[in-house]
């Protein structure tokens, strides 16, 4: 097993619990950790033995495209796409970060991290 990190992934985006939120958009950062076995990739130098950085950026914007009133809703979306999609990921752990959240105080971000782990049964299918 092995990890791929996505550190520092940022994004404009238009989520928000307030109405207000979802019509000026705010900076968003995104890190993604993704467990699967690489010793194949490491062996062999070849892309189609890995997990692509490209795909899985893409996955994420995507999501981050779509407005959601939480940052827990945008977090569990690239779970479950990461999982449907990508088969031979073990584990994932995604934070989604909301850059000067409209708290009525200074802070810098609020951050959600949400992990899936696959389940022994779908590992083996």
């Amino acid at each position: 097993m092995g990890q791929i990190a996505l550190e520092g992934l940022e994004f404009f985006a238009f989520h928000g619990y307030y109405d207000e939120e979802q019509k000026i958009g705010n900076k968003y950062g995104v890190d993604l950790y993704i467990t699967t076995n690489l010793l194949a990739a490491g062996e062999s130098d070849k892309l189609h033995q890995t997990v692509n950085y490209e795909v899985l950026y893409r996955m994420v914007a995507e999501e981050m495209r779509a407005p959601a009133r939480l940052l827990e809703h945008v977090a569990h979306r690239v779970l479950d796409r990461i999982m449907v999609e990508l088969p031979h990921v073990r584990k994932v752990r995604v934070s989604v970060s909301k850059f000067n959240p409209p708290l009525g105080g200074i802070c810098q971000r609020a951050r959600v991290t949400l992990v899936q782990k696959r389940r022994k049964q779908e590992a083996k299918a």
